[in-house]
């Protein structure tokens, strides 16, 4: 990183999530060597990191720094953006801020983590102020597809910069409070250094939509069903969750929460004072004795995860219920980018089971949570920002809505994908260095660097299999019987034990009348022995592990 410029602080603006990518948000403020962070998120793993569930940013730059971290302020309670707090604090070990709803999503993760009693949450209300080091903070209430969603507006004494979050204009939520209009419009009055905001429906015209439409249409798809209906929506998107439940009622259906996460996020929610209008829920027991007419499940796994409630359903394996053939099921939400395969094959396995699968391409069942078009260009009109800085998107997204400022009289736009250090003030912003990022996933219950060595063993087992040879020799070296090989990964069938046997033959000559003095060299020749073998017979290469055993 540069020393500061001759002359006094500068304002630092820095992404090491969430920018150039959608998901696992982290974002730095910097100010006179002191730090402010905004989010910490996470997101799913997929099949370029094989057996890692969950993924993150690597927040090494300000680990280093941690004694000028001055404190984590969560926008939201969105994984995203809240998710990595429990695996990353350790690590960070700063104060973190959040408004109600959000802190108790987060002291149940928390929890989980044995953390509840050394990562300490200061509550913010909503609208609420903070002091720390040189930022005053401000919370401004947005609307989004969870309760409570922040925009943070950040005071320094170089200049204001308002952090969106994640956002949409809503004149009818349904649940929590509508966009202020007003506190936007007087930031704009009193000036405003740099926006710093969401991209993600940047290439979507007009407006995203109100989450009101949705509960009406729902209520008329779901009165057409006739058998099961299964809903899937985000945990998260209570607003929906409520909608769903209030469509179930009227039509004469109980509704029926089905997923850990879907429980939690409820509760949260009841224990600040939402959802006192939602009709009640039975639980899975109860649901499973009801006529298939009488039942609605509210499910999470809308984006095709394993282990999630749809997923269980799908594959009959949900202790208490099932779906059957003239079944209905309605995907309720977007298709994250990355998730279509796995939203695909989930689809798939329904339409085996002679399941009717519904989404918002077939129906009215859908609105984004994230600002379309015309809902930025009135937030640019309301703050009329001297420099914009996209995030939350990937590089065409980040792209896209640079151009957009531009085309609505912003003077300056920066495109800074993860690890651009933007100087923000003093003198014209721009960018000043490029700090090393990377990821971190969560191996079992092990933090483990993507791009290391770790995982290549790993992917390369997925596509060439693993071969296991056993030698056995005496004190001089001498091999005492036929090489034994374990095969992991390969089709099975005659032929397969052939190739062994010709694996197991080669090693042997390989050795005769040779010794087996060094453990490293005898490995190595015994490895490339067995890949020649499988190389010539399959194609592949296994991954080889070698053990000798000295008798």
């Amino acid at each position: 990183m540069p020393e500061p410029r001759p002359g006094g602080p500068e304002l630092l603006f820095l992404a090491l999530g969430g920018a150039g990518e959608i998901g696992m948000n982290l974002n730095l403020y910097g100010y006179d060597d002191q730090w402010l962070m905004l989010d910490l998120g996470i997101t799913f793993g997929d099949e370029t990191a094989p057996g890692v569930d969950v993924i993150m940013p690597d927040p090494a730059f300000i680990v280093e720094r941690r004694d000028k971290l001055l404190g984590v302020v969560l926008t939201h309670a969105h994984e995203d953006h809240l998710g990595a707090v429990a695996h990353l604090w350790p690590q960070l070990r700063c104060p973190i801020f959040a408004t109600p709803f959000a802190a108790s999503v987060l002291r149940r993760k928390l929890t989980d983590a044995n953390l509840i009693n050394t990562a300490l949450i200061t509550e913010v209300p909503l609208g609420g102020k903070i002091k720390l080091g040189p930022f005053d903070i401000e919370l401004i209430t947005m609307t989004h597809s969870i309760p409570e969603p922040n925009a943070v507006a950040i005071r320094t004494p170089l200049g204001t910069i308002l952090h969106t979050g994640d956002w949409k204009i809503d004149p009818e939520p349904l649940l929590g409070e509508v966009t202020d209009e007003a506190a936007l419009r007087k930031l704009g009055d009193d000036g405003v250094l740099a926006m710093v905001c969401d991209s993600t429906n940047v290439f979507v015209p007009g407006e995203a939509g109100s989450e009101a439409e949705v509960r009406k249409a729902l209520a008329e798809l779901i009165g057409q069903c006739k058998q099961r209906v299964a809903v899937t929506c985000f945990a998260s998107n209570l607003a929906r969750v409520e909608s769903v439940a209030h469509a179930a009622d009227a039509n004469g259906r109980h509704p029926v929460l089905v997923g850990r996460a879907l429980n939690r996020m409820v509760e949260a929610a009841r224990e600040n004072g939402y959802l006192g209008g939602m009709p009640r829920t039975i639980d899975e027991k109860e649901a499973a004795w009801l006529p298939p007419d009488k039942v609605l499940m509210i499910c999470t796994g809308s984006q095709g995860e394993n282990g999630a409630a749809m997923h269980r359903l799908a594959y009959d394996e949900h202790p208490t219920l099932h779906l059957e053939r003239g079944d209905t099921v309605i995907f309720s939400s977007r298709i994250i980018p990355g998730n279509e395969k796995s939203i695909g094959r989930l689809h798939n396995r329904l339409v085996a089971l002679g399941v009717e699968v519904l989404t918002e391409r077939d129906a009215f069942v859908h609105v984004s949570g994230h600002p379309a078009r015309d809902e930025l260009t009135r937030l640019y009109q309301w703050v009329r920002p001297k420099v914009a800085i996209p995030v939350h998107g990937e590089l065409r997204h980040l792209n896209e809505h640079a151009q957009l400022a531009r085309a609505v009289q912003v003077p300056e736009a920066i495109v800074a994908p993860n690890g651009t250090l933007v100087r923000l003030a003093p003198g014209n912003a721009g960018i000043i260095d490029h700090i090393p990022t990377g990821r971190l996933g969560l191996d079992g219950n092990r933090l483990i660097r993507l791009d290391s060595d770790s995982l290549r063993p790993r992917k390369q087992m997925i596509f060439n299999g693993a071969v296991t040879v056993t030698l056995v020799a005496d004190a001089s070296g001498k091999l005492l019987a036929t090489p034994r090989l374990s095969v992991h990964g390969f089709p099975e069938g005659d032929d397969l034990a052939e190739i062994e046997a010709d694996a197991a033959a080669a090693v042997a000559k390989t050795f005769e009348g040779e010794r087996l003095r060094d453990d490293n060299s005898a490995a190595m020749l015994a490895s490339q022995a067995v890949r020649r073998v499988f190389k010539a017979r399959t194609g592949k290469r296994p991954v080889m592990d070698v053990q000798i055993v000295r008798i």
